[in-house]
């Protein structure tokens, strides 16, 4: 299979992985040949990327990271509760946390385990999500890539448990803001944008009223856009004045946020997400967890082209675990020219490297 973009993607393709609402039901199955008509709703629908079938790598499979039936609980118990807080104030959204704290802490240790059973590196990119309400899928993007960080820096299951409960309600608070100014197609003004920003105090007074959780979840909340710099809001806090649970949110949080398609821009490609990480490492995020989550997802996916720095092209055929940027190639192009098939690993070829990627068919 490859990766393509929607916007580059031929019509008579065929989609070789299924295409899931957020809900996690399936809108588009495997073997659906997608015509002109089809290929537009996509782009509609917020999808950036696809995966179709193609003779060079028909035997590349790009598996996804989480079950389906897991996938789909994570979504329901997310969409289920994030919905009844959407209706609720500030003291019932808190009783319905607490109503389905244990539910949440049995999902977030099933995700425990799911990642640890497959020992590979996280990719999300490999399961396209339409996006009717972005925070549902968000948050459980952002902890998975929260927990993947905390796997890396050996964090044991206790906080791991606590880490993931913090990122699966870290935007609790954006349910209280308006739908309207959360989906703005355009620049916000300066009211509507204070008014996004009051979503991490809104979610810390909604957390900090559950007596099932720890504190620090409620913490996790408030502190997710701090920069370690004290650049960051609400409070400007910097350092060691942040925990390290919210340092670890923010990188996941800010990388899918980059990754994720929204209707005022395009989403990134995985290595553009990291340059993002990487351009505030040491000043904005903590260069540790930048490097823990380098090592434990995906940069590059399955099924991605790219060009190595010795002028060959090719596709992403499989990852190095604990290599998250040095992945195997499937030399498909030298000299400008085809050649039969060969696979380089990038893991032994210290040499090379990857100079750039690409999405069109």
């Amino acid at each position: 299979m490859r990766l393509v973009t929607t916007a580059s993607v031929e019509a008579g393709s065929v989609l070789a992985k299924a295409i899931y609402n957020e809900k996690g039901q399936i809108l588009l199955n495997v073997g659906m040949v997608l015509k002109e008509g089809i290929i537009q709703r996509l782009q509609d629908l917020g999808i950036s990327y696809v995966y179709i079938k193609d003779s060079q790598t028909e035997d590349i499979i790009c598996e996804g990271t989480l079950s389906d039936s897991l996938r789909r609980e994570a979504i329901q118990t997310i969409f289920t509760t994030f919905h009844d807080i959407q209706k609720e104030k500030k003291l019932s959204s808190s009783f319905v946390v607490e109503k389905t704290s244990k539910r949440f802490s049995q999902l977030v240790r099933s995700l425990l385990e799911e990642i640890k059973s497959k020992n590979e590196l996280l990719n999300l990119l490999s399961d396209a999500f339409t996006y009717d309400n972005y925070i549902f899928t968000h948050s459980l993007n952002v902890t998975l890539y929260s927990l993947a960080i905390g796997m890396e820096l050996k964090l044991s299951p206790k906080e791991l448990e606590i880490l993931g409960l913090g990122a699966i309600f870290h935007d609790i608070g954006k349910l209280k803001v308006p739908l309207d100014v959360l989906l703005k197609p355009n620049q916000l003004t300066k009211d509507e944008y204070e008014s996004i920003k009051k979503h991490a105090e809104e979610g810390f007074e909604i957390l900090r009223k559950v007596q099932t959780i720890p504190l620090l979840v409620a913490h996790c909340a408030y502190q997710h856009h701090e920069r370690i710099n004290g650049t960051g809001y609400p409070r400007g806090i910097m350092g060691t004045e942040i925990h390290y649970f919210g340092k670890i949110i923010a990188v996941a949080d800010v990388f899918d946020a980059v990754t994720s398609n929204r209707v005022y821009r395009r989403a990134m490609l995985p290595h553009e997400g990291l340059e993002i990480l990487y351009g505030g490492s040491g000043t904005l995020f903590d260069q540790k967890i930048v490097e823990a989550f380098r090592l434990a997802v995906a940069i590059y996916p399955v099924g991605i082209t790219v060009e190595l720095n010795d002028g060959r092209k090719g596709i992403v055929s499989g990852q190095n675990t604990g290599y998250g940027d040095r992945p195997i190639i499937r030399i498909l192009e030298q000299n400008e020219e085809r050649v039969a098939p060969y696979e380089v690993d990038l893991k032994k070829e210290l040499n090379l490297m990857i100079l750039s990627c690409d999405t069109a068919f």
